[in-house]
């Protein structure tokens, strides 16, 4: 639903909001300097959506990934605690479309939706002080990317070479609100 309204609020084009920010279930609207909430913003947050609406699909973007190994230490016991093999968790994750329902904690990290519950874990109890850039982790019911190296604590079940933030493009992130992934197993 949020990515339905986000689709919706933007495709609006209303004049008073100058940027629209997507999270875990909520909408950060920003306004123009000196703009107050207009009848038309506020007609625009309480309109009901239409299904269409609600079939929100982005760019699809199909990443490779090198699962396990020195690249995803946590893929064993993920895939022990899930009562997999460490393949059938693999070809689980990589069977999955995931749609990026938002951006956050680093610049162009994407909290991947559609995971399937079987792969879902809780976060890591110790984080760790440094994950790789492009480490594609498990967080709760989220897959993600690591654009940047730094601390983290979800569990590393691979990485990607894919480049996920680069200031110098026109368009930083690879990954925006909408897009669509699918996960390649190298």
């Amino acid at each position: 639903m949020t990515l339905a309204r986000y689709a919706s609020l933007l495709s609006s084009n209303l004049s008073d909001i100058e940027d629209i920010i997507p999270a875990d279930g909520s909408l950060l609207l920003i306004l123009r300097r000196a703009a107050r909430v207009s009848p038309e913003v506020r007609a625009a947050l309480s309109a009901p959506l239409d299904v269409a609406q609600m079939a929100v699909k982005g760019k699809r973007h199909e990443i490779v990934v090198d699962y396990g190994g020195a690249a995803g230490p946590d893929l064993p016991a993920l895939a022990k605690r899930a009562g997999m093999s460490v393949a059938a968790y693999i070809d689980c994750h990589a069977a999955t479309e995931y749609t990026v329902a938002f951006l956050g904690f680093q610049p162009g990290f994407p909290y991947l939706q559609g995971l399937p519950p079987t792969l879902q874990a809780t976060r890591r109890a110790s984080p760790r002080q440094q994950v790789a850039a492009g480490s594609v982790a498990i967080g709760g019911p989220y897959t993600g990317i690591y654009p940047a190296g730094g601390p983290g604590g979800w569990h590393v079940i691979g990485r990607t070479d894919a480049v996920l933030f680069d200031p110098e493009r026109p368009a930083p992130a690879l990954l925006i609100p909408g897009d669509r992934v699918r996960f390649v197993p190298a």
